[in-house]
């Protein structure tokens, strides 16, 4: 059974070395090295395709590296068993994109599963933690409503009630503020705040939502194809988005990403396709 590793302050709570995970031959992720430190929320953000979700899964062992590891509390991720890994677990929660709410359970019912299948709490104790957990992300007056009859806001406040409800070490975020109005996705990104604050959880949020990301993060890691191009405080991001272009490749990327201009390195690469020759070499081929 894994046992709670012994972090010292300041130290990673889970770490990615060398991790390349390939499809079909092609390297969706490709040599990526970072870690997360405790007590802290570090956003992972990129372009479609950089390899953001694919991350995500392996932090949470849903995937298996071809090459490198994950390691979470101490554990490589790809040595343990599945019964191993389910116990890992319950040390970690997941906000999905969508909240992932069970539409044929109310959201109390929802928030309750993970305490009724994990925990061998009576049902009189299991309410009150869940109409705590609710409370937490102010939900608590829908605990008997069905999700059909809340919005997509409520929606994503109860799958992180659901998220939280066995107390984890460290919360994974994946899109939070997708599909979410501007006042709401403000809303949502002030909650995972406070309850960082309240619960001392750590939290790893993958983004492409700009607003969002400086809101919440502490530290910001960029991937591109695949690979890590930066990984910084907050502060050190914003300084990039803030300047002038440098006339450095990578540099400009970035903040052509964070500045979401229209033009800059990114609109080059992709207009750069061989597109032309794509076409002669066809029109050859029909001769």
């Amino acid at each position: 059974m894994p046992q709670r590793a012994n972090i010292p302050d300041g130290q990673a709570i889970l770490r990615v070395t060398d991790l390349v995970k390939r499809f079909d031959g092609r390297a969706v992720l490709d040599g990526v090295n970072l870690e997360v430190r405790p007590g802290e929320t570090l956003v992972v953000m990129g372009g479609s395709g950089c390899g953001k979700s694919t991350l995500l899964r392996h932090m949470i062992g849903s995937m298996r590296p071809d090459e490198g590891r994950v390691e979470l509390f101490g554990h490589d991720l790809a040595e343990l068993s599945e019964d191993r890994m389910d116990l890992l677990r319950k040390r970690f929660g997941i906000l999905f994109q969508s909240g992932a709410l069970f539409n044929s359970m109310t959201v109390g019912d929802n928030v309750a599963l993970p305490l009724r299948e994990h925990t061998n709490l009576d049902d009189d104790t299991i309410d009150i933690i869940v109409r705590i957990k609710l409370e937490l992300v102010g939900l608590r007056p829908a605990v008997d409503r069905m999700p059909a009859e809340i919005s997509g806001g409520m929606k994503k406040r109860a799958g992180l009630a659901r998220a939280i409800a066995l107390d984890p070490e460290i919360l994974f975020y994946d899109e939070p503020s997708a599909g979410l109005d501007p006042v709401t996705s403000a809303e949502i990104d002030q909650l995972m705040m406070d309850l960082s604050g309240k619960l001392g959880v750590t939290s790893v949020v993958v983004t492409h939502e700009m607003d969002s990301a400086f809101r919440i993060a502490d530290r910001m890691v960029m991937l591109d194809r695949g690979r890590v191009l930066k990984i910084a405080s907050r502060s050190e991001f914003e300084a990039i988005r803030d300047s002038a272009p440098s006339g450095d490749e990578t540099t400009d990327l970035i903040r052509q990403f964070l500045r979401g201009e229209s033009q800059g390195p990114i609109t080059r690469r992709r207009q750069d396709t061989g597109y032309a020759e794509d076409l002669l070499e066809a029109a050859d081929g029909e001769r």
